[in-house]
């Protein structure tokens, strides 16, 4: 599950302390959450980057106008912390912020670019999230990316820039040029089910501009929470999802191409949340070599509350996703004409449902599934 292609060439895969932990970040954190990513398995399954996010510096730059670490929260320096992550098999990710300042008033790397790029590579940052907030008004977004994306690259060091600037200024349209390996396409996910729905139907449209190397991050998921969170913008009243619509935001993510980076406290979770994220065959629909894009295929009997995707994937199978977001059981019945698999062909495609690793059967001119209420099945479709 690995990458092993050129760097960032496949969504990236990992866990982020924003969305559990927001300002409550520290060294003892981001230590035992890099052994949680061994014990319970998600290092194994192909999760590799811990990810520094906000609030990790002190609120000024020094005499040398270098960003530093809060000495109070990383008292080893993040050089040392990026060690011990290294020692652990994995890779170290932090973040800032295109604008004078971060979205939490710390310094940005608006005018230090090349400084701060130099300064990542000499604490052996491997990943930064590179965010949108206190952007002067005149500066060009676009221009702001590329500056960084040119430091980074320059730098000594492979560092994967993953742009976040929510969607502002069609970036969809540009920031594959930047070199960036992702690019946040939507505003702050909330650990509830319409979040989800509202930011997975915002981005159907916007399939055709991602792919190999520069993937649309549509925010760190949200499995496994239940709620809690120091931000209560993101679990506030009546936060949380249950299993079954943790796995459907899972799923989605993985048939968009969306990196997926875990924001729940991994040392905690439950076994439901470890088989969510740890499913092989998820996972490895979203690590596909070709990461091609979905496409949106009708289901017969009912366009409103149902939406299905269908997805090439490398040696010929192809992935099927369908979810139910209305509030009552529904039937989704794909006509295998609207794929391109004529009856007449003689061809066949053999079903393997990739939650429960059941196979379904040979399907010839339709292929019918049931949905519970918020429920999204994924299969593994195989032309026999």
């Amino acid at each position: 599950m690995a990458n092993t292609l050129v760097h960032g060439a496949l969504p990236a895969l990992g866990w982020n302390s924003w969305n559990t932990f927001s300002w409550k970040i520290h060294e003892k954190l981001i230590q035992e959450t890099a052994d949680a990513m061994i014990s319970t398995g998600l290092r194994d399954a192909g999760y590799e980057y811990v990810v520094i996010d906000d609030c990790w510096s002190l609120k000024e730059r020094d005499a040398n106008g270098r960003i530093t670490a809060d000495p109070e929260k990383f008292p080893g320096g993040m050089k040392a912390l990026a060690d011990y992550v290294h020692s652990r098999g994995l890779k170290f990710g932090m973040y800032s912020c295109a604008g004078t300042h971060t979205c939490g008033g710390y310094p940005g790397s608006f005018d230090h670019e090349f400084t701060d790029a130099e300064t990542f590579a000499s604490w052996g940052v491997d990943y930064l999230k590179y965010d949108y907030c206190y952007r002067p008004a005149s500066a060009n977004g676009e221009n702001l990316y590329r500056r960084m994306a040119i430091a980074l690259r320059n730098c000594g060091r492979p560092i994967l820039l993953s742009a976040c600037n929510w969607g502002q200024d069609n970036v969809h349209q540009w920031i594959r040029g930047s070199g960036a390996s992702s690019f946040r396409s939507t505003g702050d996910i909330q650990d509830n089910w319409q979040s989800i729905k509202n930011i997975f139907l915002s981005q159907i449209d916007k399939t055709c501009y991602e792919g190999t190397g520069c993937h649309n991050d549509m925010d760190m998921l949200v499995v496994g929470m239940r709620g809690n969170a120091e931000n209560t913008y993101i679990a506030g009243k009546d936060s949380g999802c249950s299993d079954m619509e943790y796995s459907s935001h899972f799923s989605l993510w993985a048939i968009m191409n969306s990196p997926l980076m875990i924001g729940c406290d991994i040392r905690n979770m439950s076994d439901e949340t470890r088989t969510i994220l740890t499913n092989p065959e998820i996972l490895a629909i979203n690590q596909d070599a070709e990461c091609r894009p979905p496409f949106r295929v009708g289901a017969w009997n009912n366009n409103t509350d149902l939406v299905c995707l269908w997805r090439p994937l490398t040696g010929g199978d192809y992935a099927y996703a369908c979810v139910n977001f209305g509030d009552t059981p529904r039937e989704a019945s794909l006509q295998l004409f609207d794929i391109g698999l004529p009856y007449a062909s003689g061809k066949a495609f053999q079903a393997h449902n990739c939650i429960t690793h059941r196979d379904e059967g040979l399907h010839r001119e339709r292929f019918v599934c049931g949905l519970e209420s918020h429920e999204c099945k994924v299969y593994r479709m195989k032309l026999v």
